[in-house]
Order: C-alpha cells, then sequence, then structure tokens
C-alpha cells in the first residue's frame, strides 16, 4: 500500500513546484512520510502521509482515494484537506481547531506536515530572510507566526520523538521567538 501510495502521489503531483521554489513538490509529501513512518508502522497512516496533499491540490476526489487506498486513507486525507474557498486565516483557523479534537494519525500527518513546511521555510528563511514572506499569499510574518504556534499546541504527544525538538529549533530560527 506504501509503495502504491508513493507511485500514486507522484504521478499526480508531476511537474509541480514548492511553492517558489525549482523544488519538485514530491519532495513533500515523501518527507511527511518518513517523519509519519518514523512514529508508526500502520501502512495506511504512511500511505496517507503521502496522499495527504492529493485533494487539496492535486485534484484527485475522496472517492477515488476509498477506491484505490480505502476509507481510512481517505478520512486521513480528508482531514488534512483545506477548504480553499476560505480564506488563508480562516483556513488555518479551522487547521488549529480541528487539531485540537482529531485523532493521533490525523495529528500525526499534520505534525510531519508542518514540520516539513518548516523545514522548508526555515532553509528558505536563511537564505532570503524576511524577504520570504513575499512568496506567500499570507506576507505577513506574525500570521504564519500564530499558525505553527497554535497547531504545534496539539502536538504534545509527540515530545518523545527528536522531530519535536526540531520543530522548536526551526521555529525559534524562523520567529526569533522560543516556543
Amino acid at each position: 500500500m506504501i509503495q502504491r501510495a508513493a507511485e500514486f502521489a507522484a504521478r499526480v503531483h508531476e511537474g509541480a513546484l514548492r511553492k517558489g521554489s525549482n523544488m519538485p513538490y514530491i519532495v513533500h509529501p515523501k518527507e511527511v512520510a518518513m517523519i509519519v513512518s518514523v512514529m508508526t508502522k500502520e501502512p495506511e497512516v504512511v500511505a496517507a502521509a503521502y496522499l495527504h496533499d492529493v485533494i487539496e491540490d492535486a485534484g484527485v476526489t475522496y472517492q477515488e482515494l476509498e477506491d484505490k487506498f480505502g476509507s481510512l486513507v481517505a478520512e486521513l486525507v480528508r482531514a488534512e484537506s483545506e477548504d480553499k474557498t476560505k480564506t488563508w486565516q480562516q483556513r488555518k483557523q479551522a487547521t488549529i481547531e480541528r487539531l485540537k479534537h482529531a485523532d493521533r494519525d490525523e495529528r500525526m500527518i499534520a505534525f510531519g506536515d508542518k514540520l516539513s513546511n518548516l523545514r522548508s521555510t526555515a532553509a528558505d528563511y536563511l537564505m532570503m530572510g524576511d524577504e520570504i514572506w513575499n512568496k506567500f499569499r499570507q506576507k505577513d510574518k506574525q500570521m504564519h507566526a500564530w499558525y505553527y504556534r497554535g497547531v504545534f499546541e496539539s502536538f504534545g504527544e509527540f515530545a518523545v520523538y527528536p522531530f519535536y525538538e526540531e520543530y522548536r529549533l526551526l521555529w525559534k530560527l524562523v520567529f526569533g521567538e522560543t516556543i
């Protein structure tokens, strides 16, 4: 299942690039799946980590995911998908609220996703400084800080993994505060 998910994600994200870079988009789902695979050996959860952006960003339907990977994977991916009809702040607030009540598997995928995004942001921040915020629709650094702090509050159970401390260190690097 994990291999099929990796291949499917690579196919549907083919040609896509990470925002503001020349990096192939598939690097992100691979990284999320790698992070998640350290925390669980459940194939459905790791597969969902590979697929976490296919509904939101690649036009794949819930039904297609359910048909190919089953209802658990489809539900985990749907949970991680944002409603793009809402504003940036509405979407991020919805994610923060959802994670407060989400199950462990959903939080795990979200944690992998946010850590991967924060890694990318930190790398770009080291090269670009505050100019990095211009590549995002939401250009306000403090709004990004609010969001990354808000989701982090739901990730406490992952403190046993080194990724948790990495998130804290990257947060401090990018936003200049301790979380």
